[in-house]
């Protein structure tokens, strides 16, 4: 499955955020092989990240992650730059945004 997020960063954490995740630990590449998660990508507009998670199960994935020490290591190192996710309606919130419309699913 692909999904989507939308998290805005802090005032003046964007170089920061850049450099953190030039590369991310090895241990949370490897958990997030573990749950399920084949890529995440991440796009940023001004404040505004978006990003894009190829995954078995995003739901098993994230309660998996909520168990795990890389996650919660890098959670904490992270969260410093992250000033909040939002959900699909725009509040804050950990839920995927909303899919509109997908050209692979009209042509294919």
């Amino acid at each position: 499955m692909r999904i989507a997020l939308h998290s805005e960063i802090r005032d003046g954490a964007i170089d920061d955020y850049r450099t953190h995740h030039a590369r991310i630990p090895d241990a949370l590449a490897a958990t997030f092989a573990r749950v399920g998660i084949h890529d995440w990508t991440i796009w940023r507009s001004g404040q505004r990240l978006f990003h894009l998670v190829e995954c078995d199960d995003w739901d098993a994935a994230v309660a998996a992650l909520d168990e795990d020490p890389a996650n919660a290591e890098w959670q904490k190192d992270i969260g410093r730059f992250v000033e909040l996710f939002r959900g699909p309606d725009g509040a804050e919130g950990f839920a995927p945004i909303e899919e509109v419309w997908d050209l692979r699913a009209q042509v294919g």
